[in-house]
């Protein structure tokens, strides 16, 4: 994905206090012909966008004048959720192709489209398809819920999904892991919902 795009040509920014809609027409304004676009719907009001430097930087001048809230540009190492990422897309398709996946015994819900996979056979595609694609992080969650998940655990450092999980619907429980101490609280909380 970095050989994608040479370092410091494309850039990401979160958006916040601004709903999807807002977003896409500001990535449309900003973007004069560059790639720019909604890359990660992390909740109603955090949208992340993702493009050519210079659309994005367009993009945070324009937030202001918009009456978005807030506009940050993001210290990350590339364009991600963009078709900037095309041709790391690409290359891993051709890298999926060479894998055979079973049927799922668990369902999948995939970001690219915040859709149930179990057959073995969509999974490539859908992996491959999720490094262009915006990651529906909302829509992934009310996915889940709809399936009757009603508590998320977070596994690494930090609690940054956890906190989405709650901006998206207040009435879902939490639980991460990052060390012992995490652990066994989250194994005391999945304990009462067995």
């Amino acid at each position: 994905m970095q050989e994608a795009v040479p370092i410091g040509e494309g850039a990401m920014a979160a958006i916040l206090g601004a709903g999807k809609a807002q977003v896409v027409e500001l990535c449309q304004e900003a973007s004069q012909g560059e790639i720019l676009a909604a890359a990660n719907l992390n909740s109603p009001s955090q949208i992340v966008i993702s493009g050519a430097a210079a659309a994005v930087n367009r993009a945070l001048a324009l937030a202001k004048s918009k009456g978005i809230r807030r506009a940050m540009l993001l210290p990350v190492s590339a364009p991600f959720h963009c078709g900037l990422m095309q041709s790391a897309q690409q290359r891993l398709s051709q890298d999926l192709e060479r894998i055979v996946f079973r049927d799922l015994e668990f369902p999948l819900i995939n970001n690219a489209d915040a859709m149930e996979l179990r057959a073995g056979s969509s999974i490539p595609d859908s992996l491959a398809r999720q490094v262009c694609a915006p990651v529906r992080w909302t829509e992934t969650v009310e996915r889940l819920v709809e399936c009757g998940v009603r508590l998320f655990v977070e596994l690494g450092p930090g609690k940054v999904l956890s906190g989405l999980v709650r901006q998206i619907d207040k009435n879902l429980e939490t639980a991460h892991v990052e060390d012992s101490k995490s652990l066994a609280e989250t194994l005391e909380i999945l304990s009462r919902h067995a």
